[in-house]
């Protein structure tokens, strides 16, 4: 029966490593229908080799800052499980990889290649597994200290925080460092608009990440034993209620529409878990109106030349997500319970950070 179980397992977080990797596809299509049609090469080849990048040094470096273990053993060592270890740095590698790709979006059009590839090793290697480890790992004792502080640790089931703010975030700082992309705001004043140059591709992007995106979220029990239904139609309500309100606040709005469900999806990692549907449904249409309203708060009126709205989309709504744990995760609100308010808002608040 162990055997049956560590095969299953392997299994199971195997073909949710396999989802989240489909998802990389995902974000070169986003990518690449938003971008303008002379840069829609770069952003594929940028994809795939960030992705390659990330694994090798998540693979020597990045799952041992955060976990504690490393590879550089015997293959007799690494097949203990059936190789369930390896499948779970393959799951976790591919949540690791999508802070660049996130990043990627945000710097669209004119960041230098190799400089990007650099900074890519240096996040995936250090900066997201040090976060990751204090949230999924107990590291530095900060859990219990948040604990102790509030009455329940920091949850974030799927990385609404550990992964999507940590990525938004790390975009919007090099947004800004980079500043927009050339005559993008006019000296007279006047924009000049970079409206996607392909909405089937778009429109493709989205479908593979909403696709991907229960496997992130599922899988993200790791073992077969852990599997909730509830995580998989949490995701399904959020995703339809970003959608909607997208549609609604973006007067129809393709662009919109098709970014409102990844809204949703990226708000509800965090208390998929917990939460009632009708309580995830809630969660994702505040993501679909806060990315439509940052979004277009951020081009217009802010000038900060954000390609693909990766701030408001990952930065904000990741944000959002580790806070509405604390309150659609509660059982006064309908959910399981567990968790606390100022936890969530002091964990999302040191993610952000």
């Amino acid at each position: 029966m162990d055997a049956l179980k560590q095969g299953a397992d392997a299994l199971f977080i195997l073909l949710g490593g396999i989802m989240v990797l489909a998802m990389h596809a995902g974000f070169a299509f986003l990518e690449l229908g938003t971008v303008r049609q002379k840069n829609q090469v770069n952003a594929l080849v940028k994809i795939l080799v960030d992705f390659s990048v990330s694994t090798v040094v998540y693979f020597l470096v990045g799952y041992g800052v955060a976990y504690g273990s490393g590879f550089l053993v015997g293959a007799e060592t690494l097949v203990q499980k059936n190789g369930y270890e390896l499948v779970k740095f393959f799951f976790l590698l591919t949540f690791a990889a999508a802070i660049p790709a996130i990043i990627s979006g945000g710097i669209a059009e004119r960041a230098r290649f190799w400089p990007q590839l650099l900074a890519t090793a240096v996040i995936v290697g250090f900066v997201y597994p040090f976060f990751e480890g204090i949230v999924w790992n107990q590291h530095f004792g900060v859990q219990a200290w948040i604990k102790q502080l509030t009455g329940a640790e920091f949850h974030d089931f799927a990385g609404s925080v550990v992964v999507h703010a940590v990525g938004g975030w790390i975009a919007l700082g090099a947004v800004l460092l980079l500043g927009p992309r050339a005559n993008r705001y006019r000296k007279d004043g006047a924009m000049s608009a970079h409206p996607p140059s392909n909405i089937p591709f778009l429109a493709l992007g989205s479908w593979i990440l909403i696709v991907g995106w229960f496997g992130f979220n599922v899988m993200s029990a790791q073992t077969l034993d852990k599997i909730s239904g509830l995580v998989a139609v949490n995701s399904l309500m959020a995703m339809v209620g970003g959608t909607l309100a997208a549609l609604v606040a973006g007067k129809n709005d393709p662009g919109f529409v098709h970014n409102g469900p990844l809204a949703g999806l990226v708000a509800v990692c965090a208390g998929s878990d917990l939460m009632h549907p009708l309580g995830a449904l809630a969660v994702g249409a505040v993501a679909g109106l806060l990315f439509v309203g940052m979004f277009t708060l951020t081009q217009n009126r802010w000038k900060i030349d954000d390609v693909l709205g990766v701030w408001p989309l990952h930065g904000l709504c990741g944000a959002w997500g580790g806070i509405a744990a604390g309150i659609f995760g509660l059982q006064s609100m309908g959910g399981l319970g567990g968790v606390s308010f100022a936890g969530q808002l002091l964990g999302t608040a040191l993610g952000v950070g």
